[in-house]
């Protein structure tokens, strides 16, 4: 769930040592297919956490403030590993909303994915997030596709999308902005963490996310006749972040007139 951030250059790197990107950034040499065998594997892994902790929660518990507090819980720990282990490979984005935004951006002048990669990434992310649901369901035995009833189409669920998913963007290209993507791991966990109790919608903030979970009839789920307009509430919140990051860390000028370093 981290933007793409360029590596040092060849000029910039000691002697005798290979130029490191920065945590969280994409190394300009990793192959195609390893970045998407990364998002694929990192967005299963997240659905499995979400989905898994939300049955085992409602296993333990009948308490719902309960059953959310596990779920938010597990969520924040999940996401912050995948983070830290995944961001050297692909730049953990496991959401379409983060690629896109990032391929916006670099057409744009900036540094992230092109069409290309931009057409393998978020394929593997759905793909990845419908299989994490599967198997989460496969442990815990339940059906292995079963469509969600949690209906979830009031339009202050949708409100609380485009909040959650704005403020996503906003975190993470504002930590590119700053040059402090190494704290992507902490930061992206923790807020998705707390969106999951300050948002009416509990953040899914995530179009593959939201797809995998109607795969499930259980605590996560959404039903799939809610998915369209919740993805449309985060692709929403997306262009609205977009526009936050470039009036908040809006770059200043020199005295010539050129954009600021």
């Amino acid at each position: 769930m981290t933007a793409t951030e360029p590596a040092a250059s060849d000029a910039m790197a000691p002697v005798g040592t290979s130029p490191q990107p920065a945590p969280g950034a994409t190394p300009p040499r990793t192959p195609l297919i390893a970045r998407a065998a990364a998002e694929l594997v990192g967005t299963a892994a997240l659905v499995t956490v979400v989905v898994g902790s939300g049955i085992q929660a409602t296993e333990l518990t009948d308490d719902v403030a309960l059953q959310l507090l596990a779920n938010s819980t597990a969520t924040v720990f999940g996401l912050g590993v995948l983070i830290a282990l995944l961001g050297p490979v692909s730049g953990a984005h496991f959401n379409p909303a983060v690629t896109l935004a990032e391929w916006w951006t670099a057409r744009r002048g900036g540094a992230g994915v092109n069409a290309r990669e931009l057409a393998v990434h978020v394929p593997s992310q759905i793909a990845g997030a419908i299989a994490g649901a599967v198997l989460a369901d496969a442990m815990f035995g339940e059906p292995l596709v079963k469509w969600s009833t949690h209906d979830r189409s009031a339009g202050n669920l949708l409100l609380g999308e485009v909040v959650a998913t704005a403020g996503l963007i906003l975190l993470i290209f504002g930590l590119a902005r700053t040059d402090r993507l190494r704290f992507a791991p902490v930061a992206v966990a923790s807020y998705i963490g707390a969106a999951y109790w300050f948002t009416s919608s509990t953040s899914f903030a995530n179009p593959a996310v939201t797809i995998g979970r109607a795969f499930t009839d259980t605590f996560a789920g959404i039903a799939p006749a809610s998915v369209p307009a919740f993805i449309g509430a985060q692709l929403a919140g997306a262009v609205v972040g977009l526009a936050l990051v470039a009036v908040v860390f809006m770059r200043g000028k020199t005295d010539s007139g050129q954009p600021a370093a």
